[in-house]
């Protein structure tokens, strides 16, 4: 009795970084719970065959190549989503692109990109997909934070932590200037999840992928597709009390105690961060 909570049939779905990972994971389960989708990607062939999967469900897609580190292309996609569907009711926005630097060697160049493509280009997006579900009195955003926003990672991560401790205030922020008008905005912040960037780092280091799985007691890393509930969720009408919330996708990382053990069976004291 309870399906219709998650039938997303006659909404419109915007998803950036649909070409692959998590962005097209989101996009297909929305389109399999019934949702017309944008599928927005600067790759614009992995964006293509993300719609025609979408098409092969019986949905609407249209695939767009856009940089939406740009305010500019991003409201010329807003247009776009204007003339071909006439409304937005969810905004997937997980496009983004990060840097690795010593906090000493970050250039402030390199500083400001991060800042341009994580922060200023969500907020665009956010911005654009806001002004029209404003006006419906209706609509639900999704953005992608990190773990990296609440906790320290090291290993470089200074810039990409500051853009997503930045993503968590914009969520917040937006979700209590705008939740009275009907609008939702929720983060959810993944811990390490298999990409094509992150296996990269994982083969030319052979000891990192055992320090990430020491930190996550569900034993395994991230997989794309473990986003899927979470965004039909955020995107239906089960989620019409869910607002402000920076919900933890980690395999349990936020819980553990830096000090603590995954699955041990010993009663150790003294082994804490404090």
């Amino acid at each position: 009795m309870t399906e219709h909570l998650f039938d997303l049939t006659g909404k419109l779905a915007v998803v950036s970084g649909a070409a692959q990972g998590m962005g097209q994971a989101s996009a297909l389960a929305l389109a399999q719970c019934g949702a017309d989708v944008m599928v927005v990607d600067r790759n614009l062939e992995g964006a293509q065959a993300t719609a025609a999967q979408i098409r092969a469900l019986g949905r609407r897609a249209m695939a767009l190549a856009t940089d939406v580190s740009d305010p500019v292309a991003v409201a010329e996609l807003f247009c776009l989503v204007d003339a071909e569907f006439g409304r937005v009711d969810f905004l997937g926005n997980i496009a983004g692109d990060g840097h690795l630097a010593k906090p000493e060697e970050l250039t402030i160049s390199d500083l400001h990109r991060v800042l341009q493509n994580l922060v200023v280009g969500r907020f665009a997006m956010c911005q654009e997909a806001g002004k029209r579900m404003l006006r419906q009195r209706s609509g639900s955003i999704m953005n992608i934070g990190s773990l990296a926003s609440s906790t320290a990672l090291g290993r470089g991560h200074i810039a990409y932590s500051m853009a997503m401790g930045a993503v968590v205030q914009m969520t917040r922020e937006l979700s209590t200037e705008w939740s009275y008008r009907g609008v939702r905005v929720n983060c959810v912040t993944p811990a390490q999840v298999v990409n094509p960037g992150l296996t990269a780092r994982m083969n030319a280091d052979p000891t990192l992928k055992g320090r990430f799985l020491h930190g996550i007691p569900a034993g395994r890393l991230g997989d794309p597709r473990d986003i899927q509930g979470l965004a039909v969720l955020l995107a239906s009408d089960a989620s019409l009390w869910i607002t402000g919330a920076i919900i933890p996708r980690d395999g349990g990382n936020m819980a553990m105690n830096a000090g603590g053990t995954p699955g041990h069976e010993g009663h150790e004291s003294g082994v804490g961060k404090w």
